[in-house]
């Protein structure tokens, strides 16, 4: 695997500081955010100084119950070539549920939820991989997410479920070490145990990022200083493998440049520290892992993969002669249909983001306590992400934006982007006669009718005439 070293992630909020920090060897940017024929000029510079930067995804939905999405992929893998990228990444995690498998409307959560860790979603995953890994032209790895709930009648560890997931399709993996620090406290789930269960040889970097506990849940924030316990993990993880690289996560609450550096300061200092006392023949630097090394994985988990690959180079995993690849083709029409397994996936992952954002009955077997938490923490998300999308509501709106959004978002699923929850969350307001302030509503009025079309306002005076009419009519 190619040697990453030191990064953080990039963030508009923080790129002239991370620009300016020193001992920068890569950056990660949220896939989503970056269109490959307009790259923030942040992101060129960093490039042209030889700074790596990969691709990050969070709405690919690997976890699913429906096969990923060609549009996303094509995507994915756009920007993946627009950077010049080693590897991309993604969650194992599912973000929306309903649709053509449950007949019911496609509901969307607006942030990572955890897949139950069964044969049947391990069979979906495994081939949701398989499909990303021949639509992206790099290598793919997929990250541990953090969780507030537990799914019932669950078969696996995390360990073994990431464990079978490298060895059945080659995967990389992105190891968070502090949502294994979350899922110890929300959980009960041992980081040791885990990190003893994975095939480390198989990471391809590792996140560190803070959070914050409260009424005994650890709420991964990425918001907060890392914690002495994550840094802990860490250091276990340094001690059994030398990552290839790792990467401080911020994603709010920017601190002052100097604070993020002694963060990362931290980091390098914890990975030497442990890494001193590694045992010798489990260390698996900057390149592959020889078959001897990793003796219970199978080829297919540690590849051989290019020190430095193009963008558009098929990386060792997936290269093959053509008779691997006939092969490979036959073993997959072979393979038993996944059907019967989504389909069981896709009811049960409806039934939970139902009852999350729609406030339907809490599905058998889920902790109801928990849920009620992880709904708040879902709706909170929800405003978040639309005061930055539409950053002139919460101006608007004041102190009451947070209050009137997160009682909308608890009766009205999100069906479709942020661009579109905030239009539809306006449209609440004023048909509903929640604002009270004519002022206000005349604001929310405006700021609608400008932006509720399908293409840019017209300037032409009998435009304007009509915009301005409706207006009148709205404020009756």
């Amino acid at each position: 695997m190619k040697h990453l070293g030191t990064g953080i992630g990039w963030r508009p909020e923080i790129a002239a500081a991370v620009e300016g920090m020193p001992g920068i060897d890569w950056v990660e940017a949220v896939a989503e955010n970056v269109c490959p024929g307009h790259l923030p000029e942040s992101l060129v510079r960093l490039r042209e100084r030889g700074v790596t930067v990969v691709p990050h995804g969070v709405s690919l939905g690997l976890g699913g119950a429906d096969r990923p999405d060609g549009g996303k992929l094509a995507d994915l893998a756009a920007a993946a070539e627009a950077l010049g990228s080693p590897l991309v990444t993604e969650h194992i995690a599912f973000v929306r549920a309903g649709g053509a498998l449950t007949a019911s409307p496609i509901l969307e959560a607006g942030h990572l939820l955890p897949v139950p860790r069964t044969r049947d979603a391990l069979d979906v995953l495994c081939e949701n991989i398989r499909i990303a890994q021949d639509a992206l032209p790099v290598p793919l790895a997929v990250e541990n997410i953090a969780a507030l709930i537990s799914w019932p009648g669950e078969e696996m560890t995390e360990g073994q479920f990431l464990y079978d997931l490298a060895d059945r399709t080659g995967v990389r993996l992105l190891i968070d070490v502090a949502n294994l620090h979350t899922n110890h406290v929300n959980r009960g789930e041992d980081p040791a145990k885990a990190l003893d269960e994975l095939p480390v040889e198989a990471i391809a970097y590792v996140h560190v990022a803070g959070g914050f506990e409260r009424d005994g849940v650890w709420h991964d924030s990425h918001a907060h200083s890392v914690p002495p316990a994550v840094l802990a993990i860490l250091a276990d993880l340094s001690s059994r493998v030398r990552p290839p690289g790792v990467l401080l996560e911020r994603d709010e609450n920017f601190p002052a440049p100097a604070e993020l550096e002694r963060e990362l300061t931290a980091i390098r200092e914890t990975v030497e520290k442990a890494s001193i006392s590694m045992v010798p023949e489990v260390s698996a630097p900057e390149v592959s892992v020889p078959e001897a090394a990793a003796p219970a994985v199978s080829d297919a988990v540690v590849p051989a993969a290019s020190e430095t690959p193009e963008p558009t180079e098929v990386p060792d995993e997936t290269a093959a002669s053509p008779a691997a690849e006939r092969a490979s083709g036959d073993a997959h029409k072979a393979s038993p249909s996944t059907d019967p397994a989504r389909q069981r996936l896709a009811l049960a992952q409806a039934a939970l983001l139902s009852a999350l954002v729609a406030g339907t009955p809490v599905p058998e077997g889920f902790d109801g306590t928990r849920l009620s938490v992880q709904a708040r923490a879902l709706a909170g998300k929800r405003a978040d992400v639309v005061a930055k999308v539409a950053p002139e509501l919460p101006e608007i709106l004041a102190e009451g934006y947070r209050k009137s959004f997160v009682a909308y978002a608890h009766g009205h699923p999100m069906t479709g982007g942020y661009r579109r929850d905030a239009l539809d969350f306006a449209e609440h307001l004023l048909l509903g006669g929640r604002l009270e302030d004519p002022d206000v509503r005349r604001q929310v009025s405006d700021w609608w009718l400008e932006r509720s079309g399908p293409s840019p306002l017209s300037q032409h005076p009998a435009a304007r005439l009509a915009r301005a009419t409706r207006r009148v009519l709205l404020r009756r």
